[in-house]
Order: C-alpha cells, then sequence, then structure tokens
C-alpha cells in the first residue's frame, strides 16, 4: 500500500485546493526553492496519519494549521491522502475488497476535528488502528528522523533499538492495546471492588433484612390461614351447638305445653266440680224452704256460708288457673334460659301442688259442712216432731253451725288472698313468657336467614370443586416458580453486567441504508 495522491485544501500555505500525485512506490522525494511548500506537504502526511505531538508540524494547536489561522476567509483545513491498495500482502485489516482508501481529515476553526475513510465518518482509534495494521505509528518516536537523530539512532542501546524493531514490525500496536486493556481491567477490579463494599456495607443488611422481612410475611401468612381455618371451624361448631340448643328447647317447650294442657284440664275439672257443688247448695237451699220456714230463715246463715265456701272454691280454681296461666309464662320464659325456667316450672309446679291441696282441704270443708248441714236438718225434723232424746237444744246446735260457718268464711277469705297473688303472679310470668317467645321467634328467624346462607355458600363451593388442599398445592407451587423465575433474572443480569461488552446492537449507518448489499447480511 502506498501514497497514489494527495489533496491539500486550505492547509498551511496552501489556501487553495492543491493536488499532488506521480509518488513512486518505493521512493520519493520532494525538492524545490525555500519556502515553497516542501515541509507542508511532509506535515500533511503526518496530519492525516493522525499525529498527536503537534510540535513535529511545527505548530502549537489545530487552529494554526489552517491557511493564515482562519484570517483569510478560510474557516477549515482539509488533507485527504489516497493509498493504492492492490497489494493485498499488505491491506490493512477490513479492506481487502478496495483497490484504493482514502483517508481524509478535515479541522474546522474552533477546534472541530473529523476523520473519514472513503467517505465514511469514523473515529480517530480506527485511522490510528488502520495505520498501524500496516506499521504506520506517526507517534512512534522514531517514525520521523529529522536532521541530527541519525547518530542519536545509531548509539541506540538494544531495549531502545527493540522498541524501534516493535514499531517497524507493528507489534507495538498490540501491546499498546494490551497495556490499554490491563488500565482498563485495572479499573474495572477498582470499580468492582467499589460494587463489592457497596453490597457488602449497603445492600446486604438491607437484604437481608429483606428477607428476614418476607419470612415474618410468609409466617403471618401462614398464621392468617390458619386463624380463616378456625373462624370456619368456630362458627361450624357454634351453627350445630345452636342447632342442637334450638331441639333441645323446642322439646323442652312441648314438656311445658303438655304440662299446661294437663293443668287447664285439671282446671276445668274442678270448674265442673264447683259448678255441681253449686247445684248441690241449691237443691239443698230449695228442700230447706219446702221443709221448714222458720228453721230455714234461721239456717240461711249456714247456707249462706256453704256459699261462701262455693264461692272459696271458686276462687281457688281461679286461682289454680291463674297459677297454671304463671307457670305457663314461666315455662315460655324458660327458652332463654332453660335451666333456670325449669327450677323456676318446678317452683309453681309446687306452688299448683300446695293450692291443689288447700282446694282439697277446702272441698273436704265442704263436705264436713254439708254433712253437719244434714244433721242439724236431721235434730230440727226431730224438735219438730217432738222428738226428744238430744244432748244439746236446738240453739246450741244453731251456734255451732255459725261458728263452723264463720271458720269456713274466714279460709274461704284467705283463699281468696291467696288466688289474688296467684293471679298477680300469673300475668307476671305471662308478660315475661310473651317476651321469651318473641325473642325465641326471632332466634329462630336468624338460624333460618343464617342456615340458608350457609346451604347457598355450600352450593356455590360445590359448583367451583373448590380443594383447600389443591388451593395449597398451587400457592407452594406459584411461589416455587417465582422465586425461579428471579434466581433466573438474577442469573441473566450477573451474566449481562459480566459480558456487556460483548453486547452487540447492530444499527445501520444510514437511514435507507440497503442490507442485500451486505455480504451475510
Amino acid at each position: 500500500m502506498y501514497i497514489k495522491s494527495i489533496v491539500l485544501d486550505g492547509f498551511k500555505s496552501y489556501g487553495n485546493r492543491v493536488e499532488v500525485t506521480g509518488f513512486d512506490p518505493e521512493f520519493n522525494a520532494i525538492t524545490g526553492l525555500n519556502g515553497t511548500g516542501k515541509s507542508n506537504i511532509l506535515d500533511s502526511i503526518c496530519f492525516v496519519l493522525g499525529i498527536t505531538n503537534l510540535s513535529n508540524v511545527r505548530a502549537g494547536s489545530l487552529q494554526e494549521l489552517i491557511y493564515k489561522h482562519g484570517q483569510a476567509g478560510i474557516t477549515k483545513a482539509t488533507v485527504s491522502i489516497t493509498f493504492d491498495n492492490r497489494d493485498k500482502r499488505q491491506c490493512p485489516i477490513g479492506y481487502e475488497n478496495h483497490d484504493e482508501i482514502t483517508v481524509t481529515r478535515q479541522v474546522v476553526m474552533g477546534g472541530k476535528n473529523k476523520y473519514l475513510i472513503n467517505g465514511i465518518n469514523v473515529q480517530n482509534k480506527r485511522v490510528s488502528d488502520l495505520f498501524c495494521s500496516v506499521q504506520l505509528n506517526v507517534n512512534n518516536p522514531h517514525f520521523l528522523i529529522m536532521q541530527g537523530r541519525i547518530t542519536k539512532v545509531l548509539n541506540m542501546k538494544p531495549p531502545e533499538i527493540l522498541s524501534m524493531v516493535e514499531e517497524a514490525a507493528g507489534t507495538r500496536m498490540y501491546e499498546a492495546k494490551k497495556q490499554a486493556a490491563q488500565k482498563t481491567i485495572e479499573k474495572k477490579d477498582a470499580k468492582l471492588r467499589e460494587l463489592n463494599d457497596i453490597i457488602k456495607e449497603d445492600i446486604a443488611p438491607k437484604l437481608q433484612k429483606l428477607q428476614d422481612e418476607r419470612s415474618q410475611f410468609q409466617e403471618y401468612q401462614k398464621v392468617v390461614r390458619e386463624l380463616e381455618n378456625l373462624t370456619r371451624l368456630y362458627v361450624a361448631w357454634k351453627y350445630v351447638t345452636a342447632e342442637k340448643s334450638a331441639k333441645e328447647a323446642e322439646a323442652k317447650v312441648t314438656q311445658v305445653q303438655d304440662e299446661i294442657k294437663e293443668k287447664k284440664e285439671n282446671i276445668k275439672k274442678n270448674e265442673k266440680e264447683a259448678k255441681d257443688l253449686d247445684k248441690q247448695v241449691a237443691e239443698l237451699n230449695k228442700k230447706l224452704d219446702e221443709e221448714s220456714g222458720c228453721a230455714l230463715q234461721r239456717l240461711e246463715g249456714e247456707s249462706a256460708g256453704a256459699e261462701r265456701d262455693e264461692a272459696a272454691l271458686a276462687s281457688a280454681a281461679r286461682a289454680a288457673a291463674d297459677l297454671l296461666a304463671a307457670s305457663q309464662a314461666r315455662a315460655r320464659l324458660l327458652q332463654r334460659a332453660l335451666q333456670d325456667d325449669s327450677a323456676a316450672l318446678h317452683a309453681k309446679s309446687r306452688e299448683l301442688h300446695q293450692v291443689s291441696s288447700t282446694f282439697e282441704s277446702l272441698k273436704s270443708a265442704s263436705e264436713t259442712s254439708e254433712a253437719a248441714l244434714a244433721e242439724a236438718q236431721q235434730k230440727f225434723l226431730a224438735v219438730s216432731t217432738g222428738l226428744e232424746g238430744a244432748s244439746e237444744s236446738l240453739q246450741d246446735q244453731l251456734m255451732a253451725a255459725k261458728q263452723e260457718a264463720s271458720e269456713a268464711s274466714t279460709r274461704i277469705s284467705q283463699s281468696t288472698m291467696e288466688k289474688k297473688h296467684a293471679e298477680d303472679r300469673l300475668k307476671t310470668l305471662e308478660r315475661e313468657f310473651k317476651s321469651s317467645s318473641s325473642q325465641y321467634q326471632r332466634d329462630q328467624d336468624s338460624i333460618a336467614k343464617h342456615q340458608a346462607q350457609v346451604d347457598q355458600l355450600q352450593a356455590e363451593l360445590s359448583r367451583m370443586n373448590f380443594n383447600e388442599e389443591r388451593r395449597s398445592q398451587l400457592k407452594e407451587s406459584v411461589r416455587s416458580l417465582q422465586s425461579s423465575v428471579r434466581a433466573k433474572r438474577d442469573a441473566a443480569d450477573t451474566l449481562a453486567a459480566r459480558l456487556q461488552r460483548c453486547d452487540f446492537r447492530y444499527q445501520p449507518p444510514q437511514p435507507d441504508f440497503d442490507h442485500s448489499r451486505v455480504a451475510g447480511g
């Protein structure tokens, strides 16, 4: 590869575009008078090759390379060198298909600098690699041997000669790349150590804290699930217990109602017996009126006493009925507190038994009075017929009968008072029973509503084919898959960070670039 032509435009003393041709592949020399621009041609070659030490081209900055420093209306300096690349043995890497290679460097006022290879804008590193691959390193201190440096070259020491040979052979480029790569590796290692320190000091404690919080959250979720299961079991147990209690209450209510019905029948029977007694007393009064007038009037008091006894018996019967109603109300109240109500029911049963015993005693007293009345009537008949032999007189017998009637009246008043107290107690128990009955009905309605909801939920669960064990297995599977995905993502991020230099994303050089012109594309 050798120079075919050089084009200078605005570079140093070449204000207009000048093309220099006729270069020989082996040896070239530039001759001419002083001030004709011989050195500027060599400086242009070094300029295109990418020289960094501008003192070798006799300039302090890139702006000084522009014609008259840009004061003549020219604001940029451009140098293009065309190389003959037909000899593929000395061809740069990547340009085997090009017979000519044109390298252009342009500098603009203000410091803007750019390179072009075959008309394509490239970076400085690309041009440097191009020339180093064909042993053209303009920044090599031995590339340009100025006047007075030949003696110094001859007196070089072996390391210096080795360095010059490496530059000439082109291996120096790879050594420079190696050193640059080592520096880059050192920087990356320092950065990696810094990142490791940050991970160890900042990220690792936070990560450990997050792991602890995650384990605590998982434990919390486990406790919540167990609490939900226990709550369901408790609700089910409570429902079953309530249903069982309701059935027992219904049975006890039925029993109490049977007892109340039996007591009502007893009351009706007692009322019937009281009516029979009234009829008997009326018949006795009628007989007394028919048999004797005066004696009957005397015994009217006894009859009134018997009537009072009968009224007392009726009041006792009503008291028993009121007491029975009180027991019925008390039984209804026992639906909310079954044990207490049962005890109260037994107490009222004992009271009813006492009233019944009182009624029986009054009944026996009435029978005794009837017997005394019959005996008095017999005595009255005996006296009226003139019979003698009685141990007492008729007046004494009447006094005894009046005394017995007074005692019977006293017993009747006592029974009336007991009946009144029993009626008051019965009304109180009836009110309590009504309130207990309404609460029992509300409880029954609530139980029925909840039972309907439970049946509906059970039907929905049966339609969904819900399985708690299967649900738990699916949740565990999802959690394991999520942890696996996170592990894979972390591994992918680690590999991407490690191989980021290998992550190549192709972009077309031009928006309308034809990919069919690229071999292997």
